[in-house]
């Protein structure tokens, strides 16, 4: 195959020597592009547009029309202009590049291109820059699809791998020596396939694996109220719906930087610029807790803004599960934000009524169900064909209109995803970050992960999560009756109750999202808060049955407890057990008082 030299990204690539077979556009409408058919030409191939060679992909052929979604703006695009199918699907240029970039939805390059990509540009990068191969095979030893052929240096703290390529395999016939190779190097041939630095491959088909296996790894996020109440295990997929204002991009911003994970692929879709720009510029100058570096340089960012050519967002989220896929297949453990889903589902819905499809819920396509489950089904925890294990999570933010939750987006999505994390406009409103739901989210992940904390050493997790939210449920109900009848007309016991929510909702899973001691909680630090909490409810619960007025218990100081999670190091168990028995100390001179 023949490949135009181009950094990891969009890869145009026509056969050598094919014979060219240029068509004519019979109809322009928006992103929709009528042309000519051609002898050859099949479904999802590339095409390019006019003289200034805008991508394009087939997505019908009927009779000798062929329909193609333009990923670009075609203004300026006529009937009668050049259209060329190139004989190859939309692909992703999968390389050591990669890492620390920032690309259109398309993964071309944005950094270094000014404010604009040109129409038609290609993925222009640094020709010149070069990465060091370390071989990890000597010549003549066999190998099969997926092992490793050597190691890849200079792309920050993440060690990636060059690998036999996917129905590849036999004698290494040449490997190249330890030295720096540019990007289209081939660094091995393998059973007479070249293998080169970097590699294409199309971005709506997933890579293959050996075997899927059952997610029993948790992913910590640093958030409380996702750990503790609806933990997410690697390779598992999550949907974080909630309406304007509600804090979806900031929640996931926060998952970006502190998840526990080894390479993050963060999928700007449709969202506004102004929100990517902070996403890169706090991405450059956060320190990775885990390397000391820049956390950039293990981020992979796919910013595909608002004002960015519509179709390109259809486009972007399948870009970002092949790029995951790529560092997953090498033993990694990767995770895919979309933010949002909404705004791609919205791409889809404006195309489809372009063609003339029959639409269905609110206009979107009679597939969007489908749609969805296919991009939610390229997570997974696997076993790579290589004989690795590696693990991709695809956490997606929902954007319903007007905070609907019935409406078709986000009701499809609920059934195809493991975990929810709503977000609650009220709880937003009142400054509670994170505005996660803990009525309306679940975790179907949480009872598959139990064994495995309990393999950690840490068996008591699943009973401090079913307290903690059989507490949170019983401060709902009563805060129904409170407004009608009021908190002194409760018994003592239930006026406690009414407590407890409080101190476990403000005490443990409110965050603050800028302090430097409580942006991340580490899992020491939650299961101590959480303990802590639990101890103060039970001590006031025996100092009401000791004949203490509920008043008296109400009145008392709790601010250092609330205090803790922030006074306290982002690990700082011991400091929350210590403000714990401070606590406990000041609520036995109620007793003594009484």
């Amino acid at each position: 195959m023949g490949t135009v030299k181009s950094a990891p990204g969009a890869a145009i690539v026509t056969p050598d020597g094919g014979p060219e077979r240029p068509c004519r556009v019979l109809r322009v409408a928006g992103p929709l592009v009528e042309m000519e058919y051609a002898a050859g030409t099949a479904m999802y191939d590339v095409v390019s547009l006019g003289e200034a060679g805008l991508p394009g992909e087939v997505v019908a052929i009927k009779g000798g029309v062929v329909t193609v979604q333009a990923y670009e703006y075609t203004g300026g695009l006529a009937p009668g202009h050049s259209a060329r199918p190139l004989g190859m699907p939309l692909a992703a240029r999968l390389g050591p590049g990669l890492l620390g970039g920032i690309f259109d939805g398309l993964l071309r390059p944005l950094s270094g291109s000014g404010d604009w990509l040109l129409p038609g540009a290609g993925a222009t990068g640094d020709a010149e820059r070069r990465w060091r191969f370390t071989p990890r095979v000597t010549a003549g030893e066999p190998v099969s699809e997926g092992e490793v052929l050597g190691e890849i240096r200079g792309t920050g703290p993440v060690c990636l791998r060059a690998l036999v390529p996917p129905g590849a395999g036999g004698a290494v016939e040449r490997i190249a020596p330890e030295e720096e190779h540019h990007e289209d190097a081939v660094v091995a041939v393998v059973g007479g396939t070249q293998v080169r630095m970097t590699a294409d491959w199309p971005i709506r088909r997933p890579r293959p694996v050996r075997e899927r296996l059952s997610a029993q790894q948790p992913l910590n996020t640093g958030q409380r109220a996702i750990d503790l109440l609806f933990p997410v295990a690697r390779g598992s997929t999550v949907a974080v719906p909630g309406g304007f204002g509600t804090g979806k991009t900031m929640l996931l911003q926060q998952i970006a930087k502190w998840c526990d994970a080894d390479v993050i692929v963060y999928v700007g879709c449709g969202e506004r610029g102004n929100e990517m720009a902070d996403v890169i510029t706090e991405l450059a100058a956060l320190e990775d807790p885990r390397t000391g570096g820049r956390l950039a340089d293990r981020t992979v960012t796919i910013a595909n803004t608002s004002n960015m050519p519509m179709m390109a967002r259809e486009a972007s989220i399948y870009t970002g599960a092949t790029v995951a896929e790529y560092f997953r297949d090498m033993g990694l453990d990767v995770v895919v934000i979309a933010d949002s889903t909404s705004r791609w589902a919205e791409a889809l819905r404006e195309f489809a009524s372009r063609t003339g499809a029959l639409p269905a819920e609110e206009g979107y396509p009679a597939g969007l169900a489908s749609a969805i489950a296919a991009f939610y089904e390229r997570a997974g925890a696997v076993t790579t064909l290589g004989g690795a294990r590696g693990s991709v999570t695809v956490i997606g933010a929902v954007s319903p209109p007007g905070g609907d939750m019935t409406e078709p987006v986000t009701a499809h999505t609920e059934r195809f995803v493991r975990c929810l994390w709503t977000l609650d406009r009220d709880l937003a409103y009142a400054r509670h970050y994170p505005a996660v739901s803990w009525a309306g989210s679940f975790s179907r992940d949480a009872q598959i992960l139990a064994p495995g904390y309990t393999a950690a050493g840490d068996p008591a997790l699943s009973a401090r999560r079913a307290r903690a939210a059989g507490l949170l449920a019983e401060a709902d109900r009563l805060a129904d009756l409170v407004d009608l009848i009021g908190i002194t007309a409760l018994p003592d016991q239930e006026r406690v109750s009414v407590l407890a929510g409080r101190l476990m909702r403000e005490g443990v899973l409110q965050q603050s999202a800028l302090s430097a001691q409580d942006s991340y909680c580490g899992a020491d630090k939650s299961a101590a808060l959480v303990e802590a909490v639990l101890a103060v409810v039970d001590r006031c619960r025996e100092l009401v049955d000791a004949g203490v007025p509920a008043a008296a218990v109400e009145e008392a100081d709790f601010g250092p407890l609330l205090r803790a999670r922030e006074d306290a190091g982002p690990n700082d168990a011991a400091g929350v057990a210590t403000r714990r028995d401070a606590m406990l100390a000041a609520l036995a001179g109620l007793q003594e008082a009484a």
